[in-house]
C-alpha cells in the first residue's frame, strides 16, 4: 500500500508540473449552469437547495449516530458512515458553487478550481462505486453466512476495503483531472454544465482527444461495470438464500431491503454509466445536466433513508439520543 501511495504521489507531482504552464496561460471557464432566472427555475433551484440541505443533515446525523452508539460499531455501519461521508463531501463539492453562480451571476471558475472539482467529484464518485460493492459483500455474508460473519467480514478486511475504495477513487480522480486540464482549450471557454465534469470539458479541447477518451472509457469499465457486477452477484446470491427461508416474514423483510438497496444502486450506477459510457454521438448537454443531478444531489439524500433510517438499530439509536437530549434539557 505504501509503495502504491508513493508511486501515485510521484505521478501526481510530474503531472502537476506539466499542466502548471497551461493553467497559467488558460483563462477562466464559464459554467452556464442548470437554471435560468425565471419563476419556474427559481422554484426548482429552491427545491434542489432544500434537497441538498436535507442530504447534508441526514448524512451528518448518520455519522453522528454511528459514532455515538456502541451497538452500531460494526463493519456494516462503519461502511455506512463512510458512504454518508462521501455523500456529504460530494454535495459540498457541487452545490455551493452552483448556488453561488446562480445567485451572484458570476459563473466563472479558474482552471485550478475546475481541476479540483473534477478531482473531488471523481474521487468521491469512484470511491462510492467500490464502497457500494463492499457493502453488498457485507450483506451477502450477513445473510448467507451469518455464523461465519466475524471471520469473513473482519475489521481488518473492512478497513482494507474502505481504504481501497478511497485510494482507487482518488487515483482515478487525479489522473482524469490532470489529463483533462493538460489539453489546450479553444477560445470558447463556456461549459454547458453546472459543474466541471471531465467529459464536458474535453469537448472544449483544441486537440485530438481520441486516445484520452478511449482510456477514460476503460477507466469507466473498471470503475462502474466491475463493482456493479459484484453487487448484482452478491444480491443474486442473497435472493437465492432468501427464497429458501421458511419464514414468510423473514422473506418479506429481506425482499424489501434488497429491492430498496438495488433501487439506489440502479439510480447511481445507471446515471453514471449514462454520462461516462454513452457513445459521443448520442451525447446532449441538457440530458447530461439532468442526469448528473440524480447522482450528485438526489442519490445522496436517498442513501441515509434507504440504507439507514429504515433500519431498526439506527432508529433505536436516534430515539436513545433524543431521550438523552430531552433528559439533559429537563435537568
Amino acid at each position: 500500500m505504501m509503495k502504491a501511495l508513493s508511486s501515485l504521489s510521484s505521478f501526481a507531482v510530474s503531472l502537476l508540473f506539466e499542466i502548471m504552464n497551461i493553467w497559467n496561460t488558460t483563462s477562466d471557464f464559464i459554467l452556464l449552469g442548470l437554471f435560468k432566472h425565471t419563476g419556474a427555475h427559481l422554484f426548482l433551484f429552491v427545491m434542489v437547495l432544500t434537497i441538498a440541505f436535507t442530504s447534508l443533515v441526514g448524512n451528518a446525523l448518520m455519522i453522528f449516530l454511528i459514532h455515538q452508539d456502541a451497538r452500531l460499531h460494526t463493519p456494516m455501519y462503519f461502511l455506512l458512515s463512510q458512504l454518508s461521508l462521501m455523500d456529504m463531501m460530494l454535495v459540498s463539492t457541487i452545490v455551493p458553487k452552483m448556488a453561488a453562480d446562480y445567485l451572484t451571476g458570476q459563473k466563472s471558475i479558474s482552471p485550478a478550481g475546475c481541476g479540483l472539482q473534477i478531482f473531488f467529484f471523481l474521487t468521491l464518485g469512484g470511491g462510492e462505486c467500490f464502497l457500494l460493492a463492499a457493502m453488498s459483500y457485507d450483506r451477502y455474508v450477513a445473510v448467507c453466512h451469518p455464523l461465519r460473519y466475524p471471520i469473513l467480514m473482519s475489521w481488518q478486511l473492512c478497513l482494507r476495503m474502505t481504504v481501497g475504495s478511497w485510494f482507487l477513487g482518488a487515483a482515478d480522480g487525479l489522473m482524469q483531472a490532470a489529463a483533462t486540464l493538460s489539453f489546450p482549450f479553444c477560445d470558447a471557454h463556456e461549459i454547458d454544465h453546472f459543474f466541471c465534469e471531465a467529459p464536458t470539458l474535453v469537448r472544449l479541447a483544441c486537440a485530438d482527444t481520441v486516445v484520452f477518451e478511449y482510456v477514460m472509457y476503460i477507466c469507466c469499465v473498471l470503475m462502474l461495470l466491475v463493482p456493479i457486477s459484484l453487487i448484482l452477484i452478491s444480491y443474486s446470491l442473497i435472493l437465492a438464500a432468501v427464497l429458501q427461508m421458511h419464514s414468510r416474514e423473514a422473506r418479506k423483510k429481506a425482499f424489501a431491503t434488497c429491492s430498496s438497496h438495488l433501487c439506489v444502486v440502479g439510480l447511481f450506477y445507471g446515471a453514471a454509466i449514462f454520462i461516462y459510457m454513452r457513445p459521443k454521438s448520442y451525447r446532449s448537454a441538457n440530458h447530461d445536466k439532468i442526469v448528473s443531478v440524480f447522482y450528485t444531489i438526489f442519490t445522496p439524500v436517498l442513501n441515509p433513508i434507504i440504507y439507514s433510517l429504515r433500519n431498526s438499530d439506527v432508529k433505536g439509536a436516534l430515539r436513545k439520543c433524543m431521550g438523552h437530549w430531552g433528559t439533559s434539557n429537563q435537568d
